[in-house]
C-alpha cells in the first residue's frame, strides 16, 4: 500500500485531503501539531495514522519521517494566517514564513531521499490566488505564499529526471479552515458575491484537485499551479 503524508491534515482543508487520499487506495499519514484529538480520530477513521511535528523544527520532522517511513505522496498544507495593514503586521512576517514556506522547505527536503531513490513520487503543495495575485491587508501570507508557487516550479524543474513530479494547488475563497476562522457571516457572504460562480469552495473541492494531482490521472503533469476558486 502507497503511503501519503499530508501536513496540517487534522483540520480544515487538511481533513478532506485526506479523507480523498485515504479512497484513493492510500495509507495516510496525519502531522498535526497541536490538534492531537483530532488526528487521531481522523486516522481511526481512515485506517491511517497521527503523527505529530511542528513543521518549522527539521529535527522534528526527520523524526516525524522516522515513524512513518517513505512516503509515495506528500501533501504540505499546513500553514497559518494573518490579516492587517503592511505596518501593523510586517514585524511579525517571519513567523508566517518559517510556517507556509520554511515548513514546505523543511518536509519535501526529508522526503526526497526516499523518492530519488525510488525514481518516483508526487508532491503536492498548497499555496493560494493570493500567492499568484497578492491581497489587500494580507500581504505577509500573500508572499509567503508566492514562494511557495515558486518553490514549486523550480523544484519541478529539477526533480523532473528523477521521475518525481511537484505541483501546486491555490484555493481562493473556501468555506473552510482559515477562511471562515478570520470572517463573519456577513464578511463572508460578501466574498461570496465576489466569485463568478457564485458560491464558496469547499474543502472537498480543493481535496478533489490534491487527489487527481497526486494520481497517475496526472501523470504527465508538473510544474503546475491549479487554481481553485470559482473562477474568480
Amino acid at each position: 500500500m502507497k503511503t501519503a503524508l499530508i501536513t496540517g491534515g487534522a483540520r480544515g482543508i487538511g481533513v478532506e485531503i485526506c479523507r480523498a487520499l485515504a479512497r484513493d487506495g492510500y495509507r495516510v499519514a496525519i502531522n498535526y501539531a497541536t490538534s492531537r484529538n483530532a488526528a487521531q480520530s481522523l486516522a481511526s477513521e481512515l485506517g491511517g495514522i497521527a503523527v505529530c511535528a511542528d513543521v518549522t523544527d527539521p529535527r522534528a520532522v526527520s523524526a516525524m519521517f522516522g515513524a512513518i517511513g517513505d512516503v509515495d505522496a506528500l501533501v504540505c498544507n499546513a500553514a497559518i494566517a494573518q490579516y492587517g495593514v503592511f505596518q501593523d503586521i510586517a514585524a511579525d512576517w517571519r513567523r508566517v514564513f518559517d510556517v507556509n514556506f520554511g515548513g514546505t522547505v523543511n518536509v519535501i527536503n526529508a522526503a526526497l531521499p526516499a523518492m530519488i531513490r525510488e525514481k518516483s513520487g508526487a508532491i503536492v503543495t498548497v499555496s493560494s490566488v493570493w500567492g499568484v495575485r497578492g491581497a489587500s491587508c494580507e500581504s505577509i501570507y500573500a508572499a509567503s505564499k508566492s514562494a511557495v508557487i515558486g518553490l514549486t516550479k523550480s523544484l519541478a524543474l529539477e526533480l523532473a529526471p528523477s521521475g518525481i513530479r511537484v505541483n501546486c494547488v491555490a484555493p481562493a475563497m473556501i468555506g473552510a479552515g482559515m477562511t471562515t476562522d478570520a470572517f463573519g457571516a456577513d464578511d463572508l457572504d460578501a466574498l461570496r458575491d465576489r466569485v463568478p460562480l457564485g458560491k464558496l469552495g469547499t474543502a472537498q473541492d480543493v481535496a478533489e484537485a490534491v487527489s487527481w494531482l497526486c494520481s497517475d490521472r496526472a501523470g504527465y503533469v508538473t510544474g503546475q499551479v491549479l487554481e481553485v476558486g470559482g473562477g474568480g
